[in-house]
């Protein structure tokens, strides 16, 4: 049995909002798959200029076969990745210091401990006041 069910208006222009919603206009071009010899380009620039000139800019992707835009792209992504690594390796940096300032403390009450255990070898058996 099929059932018939009544739309209101009210209903029918919710429903309308989901057909007339625009299609996207143009597709998301896809990842572009750097050679290694772009790539070794790329960064071998990149350790002794950061950001490009446009003149720079379409020198490199001319001699790489690359357009502008990708170019572009792959220094702004590489400047992001430079500055997360600094992150992390500042949070390292941090908690190495941490560890080793725990490893001093843990040193100092390990040779308190020495310390007191020659005393009292040297002593004769009672620890010195």
């Amino acid at each position: 049995m099929l059932w018939h069910y009544d739309v209101t208006p009210h209903e029918q222009s919710h429903l309308n909002l989901f057909a007339n919603r625009p299609q996207p206009k143009k597709k998301r071009k896809s990842r572009t798959a750097f050679t290694n010899h772009q790539i070794f380009e790329l960064e071998k620039r990149f350790l002794y200029q950061k950001y490009l000139s446009p003149s720079d800019r379409d020198e490199i992707a001319a001699a790489l076969g690359l357009s502008n835009a990708q170019v572009i792209t792959w220094f702004q992504n590489r400047r992001a990745k430079l500055k997360r690594d600094m992150e992390e390796l500042k949070k390292d940096v941090e908690t190495v210091k941490v560890l080793s300032a725990h490893k001093t403390f843990l040193e100092n009450v390990n040779d308190m401990n020495i310390l007191k255990k020659k005393i009292m070898h040297d002593d004769g058996g009672s620890p010195q006041k």
